[in-house]
């Protein structure tokens, strides 16, 4: 099975970025995915699991291509796709924050995934962060049309990794230990879907 990590957005796609903290700091949302999904896919090489970054360039790729580049994998394999959240398009600081998992509309594969994926995100960051769940099909994960969960054919699972236009959060999510930890996360539901020791 083949892991497939998508690291949605490039440079150049408008918006997508936190507003300034005092000391001119910002999160580009770009940029941080991609710090990501590298961890991701070293924690992978460092354990044997197969791997693709389905992204490599840094410039914005269109969903259709991203789904035309998973669906041409002939392999079995699954799709995480990292984000960062935002709740405000103005360039203030909003309230929303903690992390979610969405899949597609229906019951499949992919909602077995990010109950995986949510789990894991709980025992790490339960104590700290806020996490976000729609309970009302009986599962944590919110479920959306959203093109690259609707159009993989595989199992695909989106993940809103925090909110960047939250202070608190754009302040965690620019630490070194931010991204560790979420690429942990992802890492550790990724070998148990795959019954990796």
């Amino acid at each position: 099975m083949i892991v497939l990590l998508d690291n949605g957005h490039g440079y150049d796609t408008p918006g997508k970025c936190s507003p300034k903290l005092p000391d001119g700091r910002r999160i580009f949302e770009w940029e941080f995915n991609r710090k990501v999904t590298k961890r991701i896919g070293e924690l992978c090489l460092e354990n044997g699991i197969r791997y693709l970054i389905l992204v490599p360039e840094k410039n914005d790729i269109s969903l259709k291509e991203r789904c035309r580049r998973v669906n041409a994998i002939k392999e079995e394999c699954f799709l995480f796709s990292i984000h960062v959240n935002a709740c405000t398009n103005d360039g203030s600081w909003g309230k929303a924050k903690g992390i979610s998992f969405f899949t597609s509309k229906g019951k499949t594969k992919s909602d077995n995934y990010a109950t995986i994926l949510f789990n894991e995100a709980k025992k790490e960051f339960e104590s700290e962060f806020n996490l976000r769940t729609d309970m009302s099909d009986g599962d944590p994960d919110w479920e959306e049309n959203f093109y690259i969960l609707k159009n993989s054919i595989c199992a695909a699972v989106l993940s809103e990794n925090f909110f960047m236009d939250n202070k608190e959060e754009c302040e965690f999510l620019l630490t070194d230990e931010a991204v560790e930890r979420i690429a942990m996360v992802h890492f550790r539901a990724i070998k148990k879907i795959m019954g990796v020791k």
